[in-house]
């Protein structure tokens, strides 16, 4: 879950809502620079966080008793396993895309050595009998990690002050893309990669008023029990 700080407690975003909104975000990508395999591409966009649901979930808070932001989320084989699992269900260019993520997260970490290896054979075998190349697999890779940036930062509150601009990331075609708050609100995505000239996209949050915890029990009831916030945000067009 991503954890914001507030005056009376915390901000949530469930990881499915973030997955959902960088969906939605991927949706709406030019349709003449779309991935050849488009639907899968949007569907992995959208479940490439479906890795645990905080709301059944028991580790859940921080030493101090607070929620646990998914930045000290740490490898957890069996996690990736049921999430694999399920990609592979759907079909094997969703897994190669869901496999590709697990790579950018953990390939650098010691303890995810042997399973990253793994992936990178298993990669070999899923590309011949998904009918794909590696280069179709990372066009559509890039484009799904472009879309879980962008909807990180906005999920975070990250967007900054002032019209400055923030680094989203490289998409598919290579170009580098910022973040800025025009002075209306809304958000400016530059250079523009979107069909439409101004889209309207949205997210959910929890506002928790309580700092910390007695046990996970005790948050996931609050937590479950929390209204729900709807944020709508309108991203456009520079200039």
């Amino acid at each position: 879950m991503i954890v914001n700080y507030t005056e009376d407690g915390w901000s949530i975003v469930l990881q499915r809502s973030h997955g959902l909104l960088a969906g939605q975000i991927c949706a709406h990508w030019k349709k003449n620079r779309q991935p050849v395999r488009w639907v899968e591409t949007m569907i992995a966009t959208t479940e490439h966080d479906d890795v645990s649901n905080e709301l059944e979930a028991d580790d859940l808070l921080n030493e101090n008793g607070g929620p646990k932001n998914f930045k000290t989320n740490k490898f957890d084989s069996a996690d990736c396993d049921s999430l694999l699992a399920r990609a592979i269900e759907k079909g094997l260019y969703i897994a190669l895309l869901i496999s590709r993520h697990m790579l950018f997260l953990y390939e650098s970490d010691p303890a995810a050595k042997s399973y990253c290896k793994n992936l990178k054979e298993l990669e070999k075998k899923w590309i011949k009998q998904a009918g794909t190349t590696a280069k179709e697999i990372s066009e559509s890779y890039e484009l799904l990690e472009f879309c879980d940036a962008m909807s990180l930062l906005i999920c975070q509150g990250l967007q900054q002050p002032e019209q400055r601009r923030i680094e989203i990331s490289n998409g598919p075609d290579g170009v580098t893309y910022t973040l800025s708050e025009a002075k209306n609100g809304d958000l400016i995505v530059s250079p523009w990669p979107f069909e439409q000239d101004s889209i309207t996209v949205n997210y959910e949050a929890r506002n928790v008023n309580q700092l910390s915890f007695k046990d996970a029990a005790e948050f996931r009831k609050i937590l479950q029990d929390t209204d729900v916030t709807q944020r709508a945000l309108t991203i456009s067009k520079e200039g």
